[in-house]
């Protein structure tokens, strides 16, 4: 396994194009430091998970990607862009899908979808190419047409990767995407993600389910007190070995932090 001062390095990601790209990325709240020199690469075609406990850094690295907050220090890149300074041209390269996604419910699946592509700049998305979409993100027809009030979580997931189809994005956000979905409709929603890079886009989930971060990653960065402690590859790496690894980069977080997990 890789020490804490090898994974601030940029990952090595080949010949493939960086869709997602953290350089010394540093974030300050008043006295407090939520991120601290945070480096990280995702390539085409791959997903990195952040996988950490609440208050580690998480949802604060995508809200720098997203470019709702300007970092204290260091830069976040999508796709070679400089999201502080170009924020509007890097989110239309992105797909975000928050932990509770809100569509709205007096309107169907697909109206919702033809919504949020129109606020998107994706003009006359006609109803064949919106139910086409639908289809590919693994909504089932009979869906498409009802209101939104109806949905589970899982469902409305699927509108939103129907969405992230719809704006051909490079990349995707992810914030504890499977967060009270049930077993089956979180591995159904892990193959949509793992589908999307296979087409290659590259993705970054932010997490604290460990199961999840194994099966859906290339990579797992393990974060701490908003500092990386580990970052591992999955191939061939067992859910144990991961849990231990986790756990001793939670038990070596100095108490102020651990009172946090």
């Amino acid at each position: 396994m890789g020490s804490a001062t090898e994974t601030q390095g940029p990952i090595q990601s080949g010949s493939a194009p960086t869709c997602l790209r953290a350089q010394d990325l540093t974030m300050r709240h008043g006295a407090s430091t939520t991120l601290c020199t945070l480096n990280l690469e995702v390539p085409a075609g791959q997903v990195l998970s952040i996988l950490g406990p609440n208050g580690a850094g998480k949802t604060t690295t995508i809200n720098l990607f997203m470019g709702f907050f300007r970092p204290a220090s260091g830069r976040a890149e999508v796709c070679g862009i400089h999201v502080a300074e170009n924020p509007i041209e890097a989110r239309r390269l992105l797909a975000y899908i928050p932990e509770s996604v809100s569509l709205y419910g007096n309107l169907t699946g697909l109206e919702n979808l033809q919504y949020f592509a129109e606020l998107g700049g994706i003009r006359g998305l006609t109803f064949e190419a919106g139910e086409e979409l639908l289809a590919r993100a693994g909504l089932q027809e009979s869906a498409w047409h009802r209101d939104c009030s109806t949905y589970s979580k899982g469902m409305r997931q699927k509108v939103c990767v129907a969405l992230a189809l719809a704006k051909d994005a490079r990349a995707m956000l992810l914030d504890e995407p499977t967060s009270g979905l049930d077993p089956f409709a979180a591995r159904e929603f892990s193959g949509l993600v793992n589908e999307l890079a296979s087409q290659g886009v590259g993705a970054l989930v932010a997490t604290h389910d460990l199961l999840l971060a194994r099966e859906i990653s290339h990579r797992i960065l393990i974060l701490v007190g908003g500092e990386v402690k580990e970052t591992l590859p999955t191939d061939g790496l067992e859910l144990g070995e991961l849990e231990k690894v986790y756990l001793e980069a939670l038990a070596a977080a100095p108490d102020s932090e651990r009172d946090q997990l």
